[in-house]
């Protein structure tokens, strides 16, 4: 728009029911914008609200160790910092020397060394070993990003979620076959007591009606019979 004075940039801004901002106050003259303030304010908050989001905060974990640390603990200690490792996370290795340990560091450095070489796939040395004090001091850093370690921990849980409800889905239509199945087994088991009712009543009358049916006479009764009764003719 060029150089204007300043009651005319705010008639301008009045006209175009837009506010008059001054975005470069140093500049000679200044610099103006016709905006509307309240809108800018609002994509400005949300921009900030997102990179805040998706910005991801490094956080450095603490591990103390002894310079003649058991075995079993060692193992203890190491899985700890592979899981923060994991996560993104930097962690900061402490060796504590106490008494007449202070007169043997190279325990320490040796302790921090073998702890690198066996961390050394999930993350490297950051920060050498080196005194402070009392205590020896070395900082290892993962391979990758916090944000990186929290995409993978997302998609793992997704993947866990829908194997989960696979799960559920069919246990929710193992349910809903078992009853019909019920009901067909009661249905045959119900048809094979009632054929064997009618046959049983079936079995139960033979011998009744064997009882009330003429019995068959034997030939030699029959002849003897009618000859008695041709003599009495």
């Amino acid at each position: 728009m060029g150089i204007v004075s300043i009651n005319d940039a705010l008639r301008l801004a009045q006209e175009s029911d837009l506010d008059l901002v001054e975005v470069a106050p140093t500049a000679r003259p200044p610099v103006c914008k016709l905006m509307d303030y309240g809108k800018f304010k609002y994509e400005s908050a949300l921009k900030a609200r997102e990179s805040r989001r998706n910005q991801a905060q490094t956080v450095i974990k603490e591990i103390k160790l002894r310079p003649k640390i058991d075995p079993h603990d060692y193992g203890t200690k190491k899985a700890h910092v592979e899981r923060f490792l994991r996560q993104g996370d930097k962690v900061k290795v402490t060796i504590m020397f106490r008494g007449r340990e202070q007169s043997r560091p190279e325990l320490g450095f040796r302790l921090l060394q073998r702890l690198a070489g066996d961390v050394e796939e999930l993350g490297f040395v950051e920060s050498q070993p080196r005194q402070d004090g009392r205590n020896m001091i070395m900082v290892i850093g993962p391979h990758r990003r916090k944000s990186e370690a929290r995409s993978e921990a997302r998609s793992e849980r997704a993947g866990r979620d829908a194997h989960h409800e696979r799960g559920s889905s069919r246990s929710r239509a193992a349910n809903a076959v078992a009853p019909e199945v019920g009901a067909v087994a009661a249905d045959a088991v119900a048809a094979d007591v009632v054929a064997a009712d009618v046959v049983a009543a079936d079995v139960g009358g033979a011998p009744a009606d064997a009882e009330t049916a003429p019995q068959p006479q034997p030939a030699a009764a029959a002849s003897s019979a009618r000859r008695s009764a041709s003599s009495e003719g």
